[in-house]
């Protein structure tokens, strides 16, 4: 049987190797044959590097490895190019930690080539030189590729003026670029947010931004017919693939929706459902920039921005829904196209960031974890006169700083039980819609429908759930409860819990 690629990016070891592999090549030749500058966002551990990698193998003319893939014979292997292949996968502490990273990079290039380049201060004038050098000794234009662009910033993206500082750096080294174009083959330049791409790459208008292009939407992550093309064997059956779909499917750049690859490799090498991808990153940032601007977090389920604002991500100017999207919290729903206008509907993409995302705002909000456990048992079994208890421990351990200026709203509240109840993993929906008003929380658990309005310093919760009649969007259901919940702001805590079962 074969092996799981888990954390290989090299293109040759995965084909020698005895592992799985996907073919994504059909797009190597596809980006050729439309253009020569390319611009691709995607979160991480997406399989940018392994891309990258391929198409690294493709222009040195390593025909071997493509045996039974796509490229193999649709590809002129009698051609091949010099390669320039600069990664910023590795953490970043300085500008000089950048800039010797470039310089060693750029060095054993050279000595490999056989190329004589001067070490100079500018990072862009010695790549400049080394273009250049393998363009003279080769008699061949060059092909650059560079992985990550951005990744030093965001290492740094908390110190606003070092990320600024290697920001500068960047656009210096980038900047030779659009001298070098009689050089240059082909260039492909990869990164998880699209930094100011104009004032990144000044000059390099050429640049085609393929993010969010529908045809090369697939080429990165899993689509499902790959899926079952490639893994079906290890995939005992429908109901597993259904399991897999909810925790890891959902992805969407316009094209097919896409199961993220490292949480599939991880699942089929566990055989458990956990939050792999998730835990590789570190969202702390994130929730810091969710507090500071009193982001109300049930929205998540569902946002609405216009086209713009997906491109509004800087160092200067960080506007939450960017952040989530090309971070991969956020995914695309649906793309909304009227006349000269153009918005897009952004949701969770799946089960796996829902949960993981809330759980660790939860705990940067309380320490305790029981809870999660206690509210998930309390919806399972039906053990409703338990809930009161658990939310005033919730309410009451949140500390000052996320009640300033808020503690007195509704959605405050609403905002911190709907972390509880996503954080246990139940099915949860916010500001469910109906036909004549809007539930604040939903909760479905084992058959049961929960039907639940909350309001602060003032009456009427479980009566604006019968007057509005809410639960009739559920009446398919065999048991529907009805639980109205008044928040005392002052006190921090229940008021009063009423609980009614509708049928």
């Amino acid at each position: 049987m074969k092996k799981l690629p888990i954390g290989i990016s090299s293109f040759e070891e995965i084909r020698t190797g005895g592992y799985y592999y996907v073919d994504k090549t059909y797009f190597v030749k596809k980006l050729v044959e439309e253009g020569k500058y390319y611009f691709l966002s995607r979160p991480r551990r997406f399989g940018k590097s392994l891309f990258v990698d391929t198409l690294k193998s493709a222009f040195e003319g390593k025909k071997e490895l493509f045996e039974g893939l796509y490229l193999e014979n649709n590809w002129n292997w009698q051609e091949k190019y010099p390669v320039v292949r600069i990664s910023f996968v590795k953490d970043t502490l300085s500008v000089d930690d950048l800039k010797n990273r470039v310089r060693s990079i750029i060095k054993e290039k050279a000595r490999e080539e056989e190329v004589e380049i001067e070490e100079r201060e500018s990072i862009g004038t010695m790549l400049e030189n080394l273009v250049k050098g393998l363009y003279r000794k080769n008699r061949r234009k060059v092909v650059l590729l560079v992985d990550e662009y951005d990744k030093a910033i965001i290492d740094n993206i908390e110190d606003r003026e070092k990320a600024e500082r290697i920001r500068k750096e960047l656009k210096e080294f980038y900047s030779v670029l659009k001298d070098l174009d009689q050089y240059l083959h082909f260039v492909f330049i990869t990164g998880i947010s699209k930094f100011a791409k104009v004032s990144l790459f000044s000059g390099l208008n050429q640049l085609n931004d393929i993010s969010l292009n529908k045809e090369y939407g697939d080429i990165c992550g899993y689509t499902e017919e790959e899926l079952i093309q490639v893994f079906g064997e290890l995939i005992k059956g429908e109901e597993e693939l259904e399991k897999i779909r909810e925790w890891y499917n959902g992805y969407c750049w316009l094209g097919s929706r896409i199961y993220n690859p490292f949480d599939v490799l991880l699942y089929m090498e566990n055989r458990v459902y956990r939050s792999y991808w998730f835990k590789t990153g570190n969202p702390e940032f994130l929730v810091k920039v969710i507090r500071e601007k009193g982001y109300y977090i049930p929205n998540l389920e569902e946002v609405v921005v216009d086209d713009n604002v997906l491109d509004m991500f800087d160092i200067e100017e960080i506007r939450i829904e960017a952040l989530l999207f090309q971070t991969g919290y956020l995914t695309i729903k649906e793309m909304i196209e009227e006349e000269d206008w153009l918005e897009y509907r952004l949701c969770y993409p799946n089960k796996e960031v829902k949960v993981a995302l809330n759980s660790y705002i939860g705990d940067s909000i309380w320490s305790e974890k029981s809870w999660i456990r206690e509210v998930r048992k309390i919806f399972v079994e039906g053990k409703l006169l338990e809930l009161e208890n658990v939310l005033n421990q919730v309410y009451g351990s949140v500390p000052n700083i996320w009640y300033r200026d808020v503690g007195r709203y509704e959605s405050f509240y609403c905002a911190l039980f709907y972390v509880l109840l996503v954080s246990s993993g139940l099915e949860v929906i916010a500001e469910d819609v109906t036909s004549i008003g809007r539930i604040d929380l939903t909760v479905i658990s084992k058959g049961k429908v929960y039907i639940i309005e909350l309001k602060v310093d003032k009456e009427g919760a479980i009566e604006q759930i019968k007057e509005k009649r809410y639960y009739e969007k559920y009446l398919d259901r065999e048991e529907i409860y009805l639980v109205g919940i008044v928040i005392d702001s002052k006190e921090r805590k229940v008021k009063k819990m009423d609980i009614e079962r509708y049928r």
